[in-house]
């Protein structure tokens, strides 16, 4: 099979092993934020490296506030440069370089440190992160049919996740000791020697994860097609960029469908990477969860993530991207009441109330296992209603627009991005309670999905 890329209008002709190269940038990239921003370092950050959790959930959330809007304002930029100049790898390189530099040097964000090193190593691991992705999505027309393009974006971010998971499994079993006994879930010392009571169990997932992106990001750039590299100067290529992107912003307001779901995408998707980002910091804080409980729960979330994953696969080429994004926001949107209505001895908000007797190990009392019950939901939806989203796009955009539109479709994820964990953490602060904060989340989650009902699908059919 060649090894040639689709241009406008045509089909895509990719070698498998150029395509699973592609696929493999999402096992590559998972990591990042399954153990850093979800769940050990980001609970780390809030429940040890300061003595206040509720100031810590705070602090984390404006760590993504910023990253959110350095990401916003730059994204869409970027999409429409990587159209003039061509080729997205270089993109990928540079920005790849810099989230494994920063992650390495999270190994030293010891308990006692200034906050301030792990919250600009982590706003620049995040940066750095997402714009990597956006060029990597914006490779997708190119590489897939229109009709495969939902099944290959859900198998893709299934991948991601079971990378993910992987990672989590390994520090959970060989790495993560209880402060108490100092012993693994297996009952052994940790690798390495790792102290928990110094965090050394936390810390290390940032040099683990830079190592795994490492690895695992160099079959896309030995394998996978690029488009061809434009002989245009830089200088020329970011005004041509910046023309472009004012022209795509100026071709919205004729193509009504496709700016409904850009609306609809950056209104919700705010609350997918709100309860990504602080669901797992929110029961360190409630439950004083460590690393070995963080550890299990994400564990859990990943096994049904891949699950929803593969299902959606089959079900976004039956049904439609729409119908996977939908469901999943109802899925998220329900679970995210169970969780913020759940606390030490109740649930739904107190209407039942729950014991509050430790039955000893992990999650050992009920309003625990409560709590996780509401994660299976976060787990089913949260894979879908991103892969889903992403093959609605590439459904609804031509290649040759594929990184301008992309660029775009990363501001309508960042672009508000920012007042997801910035309504948290200060609604968090104001009220003294983790539980408001986090109910925020439902009305990003309810109004994103109220705008996506009523858009076309694919999003560039007439309104």
């Amino acid at each position: 099979m060649s090894n040639t890329t689709a241009g406008a209008g045509d089909e895509p002709n990719v070698s498998r092993t150029g395509l699973a190269g592609w696929m493999l940038f999402d096992w590559a990239a998972q990591p990042f934020f399954t153990v850093i921003i979800t769940f050990i370092f980001g609970p780390y950050f809030v429940s040890r490296l300061t003595d206040d959790p509720v100031y810590g959930q705070a602090m984390w959330g404006y760590t993504l506030t910023i990253s959110g809007i350095v990401i916003a304002m730059l994204s869409p930029v970027l999409g429409s440069i990587a159209d003039q100049t061509g080729a997205r790898k270089p993109w990928i390189g540079f920005f790849a370089v810099i989230k494994i530099v920063t992650l390495a040097l999270l190994w030293f964000a010891v308990p006692g440190s200034p906050m301030v090193y792990p919250f600009l190593l982590i706003i620049l691991a995040s940066i750095a992160a997402e714009f990597s992705i956006v060029f990597n999505d914006s490779m997708m027309p190119r590489l897939v049919s229109e009709k495969e393009v939902g099944r290959i974006s859900n198998l893709a971010w299934g991948l991601g996740y079971l990378g993910g998971m992987i990672v989590l499994i390994a520090v959970v079993l060989f790495v993560a000791g209880s402060p108490e006994s100092g012993k693994t879930v297996l009952g052994v010392d940790p690798l390495f020697g790792l102290d928990a009571a110094s965090g050394a169990d936390a810390r290390i997932t940032g040099p683990i994860s830079a190592l795994w992106y490492l690895v695992f990001i160099l079959p896309m750039f030995l394998f996978t097609p690029d488009a061809p590299r434009s002989r245009m100067p830089a200088s020329t290529a970011v005004r041509n960029g910046m023309a472009e992107l004012r022209q795509t912003i100026g071709e919205l307001k004729h193509r009504p469908g496709i700016l409904r779901f850009l609306v609809a995408r950056m209104i919700f998707q705010d609350g997918v990477n709100g309860l990504l980002a602080l669901g797992g910091t929110f029961a360190a804080g409630m439950f004083a969860w460590q690393t070995m409980e963080l550890g299990v729960y994400g564990i859990i979330l990943n096994v049904v993530a891949i699950g929803g994953c593969l299902y959606a696969s089959s079900l976004d080429a039956k049904l439609g991207s729409k119908v996977i994004v939908t469901a999943s926001l109802i899925c998220l949107t329900i679970a995210t009441i169970g969780i913020v209505s759940t606390g030490p001895g109740y649930t739904l908000f107190g209407l039942l109330q729950l014991s509050t007797e430790d039955a000893g190990g992990l999650f050992a009392t009920t309003a625990e296992k409560a709590y996780i019950l509401y994660g299976l939901l976060i787990g089913i939806a949260f894979g879908p209603v991103q892969a889903s989203a992403r093959s609605y796009l590439a459904r609804s955009v031509s290649p040759a627009e594929a990184g301008r539109y992309f660029g775009i479709y990363a501001l309508s994820g960042r672009a508000t991005t920012f007042l997801a964990p910035a309504s948290v953490s200060t609604v968090t602060l104001i009220t003294g309670s983790a539980h408001m904060g986090m109910l925020t989340l439902v009305a990003f989650l309810g109004v994103g999905l109220i705008i996506l009902v009523r858009t076309p699908y694919p999003a560039n059919r007439p309104v």
